[in-house]
């Protein structure tokens, strides 16, 4: 047993069908968890859980849904007996350009999902009996965004979210405490479909200004959560991770030429 064997505990992964979602519960089920990945539709929700190696269950659930996020706790619980661990992960963004150009249809949607979701599926699984279990204190993770630390053209309302969800990882912390821990990760540009519109034309200019020399791929963010839900991490929470390969620190192509 190491500080990061996950065997015997249950987490719960919206958004989890592909992307970072899918990663993380790759890497959870490899370090002995059962996992629960949720997606819009069950047929999404089942192939991705056939890609995991170990315990895998795909449960339908928007993520906004009272009702769907109550069943599929009970579903959890049902197939594996607790909830140990929720990574709040899905995320959208309908709302991508000026923010005086936005409608408030963009605006009720981009919050529910990105704002609201993670809320909802805490609440649902704090009165399930997160945390509850003797010997291991419950966890939270939040998908936040280095957006929410900074800004940037035509994301202002994707922005906005993160940035609110960061603080609500703080005031959950809090509320939660102690027998629950709650953190957050806030990734900067990783290859996903959902984040396409700033990679896939610019990879190479991104990757040229980045200090690590590249974008993110899902398997990075997924090692991190790994480390934030286990009890590796048993005296963190509150917190926010930075997974940018440095990019939040400004362009690296001045300092190289320094050198050189």
């Amino acid at each position: 047993m190491t500080a990061q064997d996950l065997t015997g505990r249950t987490a719960i992964i919206t958004g989890g069908s592909r992307g970072i979602g899918l990663a993380i519960g790759q890497r959870l089920a490899e370090a002995g968890a059962n996992v629960v990945l949720t997606s819009r539709d069950q047929e999404s929700a089942d192939a991705a859980a056939a890609q995991v190696n170990g315990n895998a269950l795909g449960v339908a659930a928007h993520v906004a849904e009272d009702a769907a996020a109550r069943r599929c706790i009970e579903i959890t619980l049902e197939r594996f007996g607790s909830i140990d661990i929720l990574v709040n992960n899905a995320g959208t963004n309908p709302a991508y350009g000026p923010l005086i150009d936005q409608d408030h249809g963009r605006f009720a949607k981009i919050f529910d999902v990105n704002l609201w979701g993670p809320l909802l599926w805490t609440s649902c699984a704090v009165k399930a009996g997160l945390g509850e279990r003797d010997g291991h204190s419950g966890v939270v993770l939040n998908t936040a965004s280095i957006g929410g630390m900074s800004f940037a053209p035509l994301m202002g309302m994707y922005n906005a979210t993160k940035a609110a969800l960061i603080h609500i990882t703080k005031q959950l912390a809090l509320e939660l405490s102690p027998g629950i821990r709650v953190n957050a990760i806030c990734p900067g540009v990783v290859r996903t479909k959902m984040a396409e519109v700033l990679w896939k034309e610019h990879e190479q200019g991104l990757s040229v200004t980045t200090p690590l020399g590249r974008i993110g791929e899902p398997a990075d963010v997924a090692e991190a959560v790994l480390f934030l839900v286990s009890d590796a991490s048993s005296w963190i929470t509150g917190q926010t991770l930075v997974m940018d390969g440095g990019r939040i620190l400004g362009d690296a192509t001045g300092f190289r030429a320094g050198l050189a």
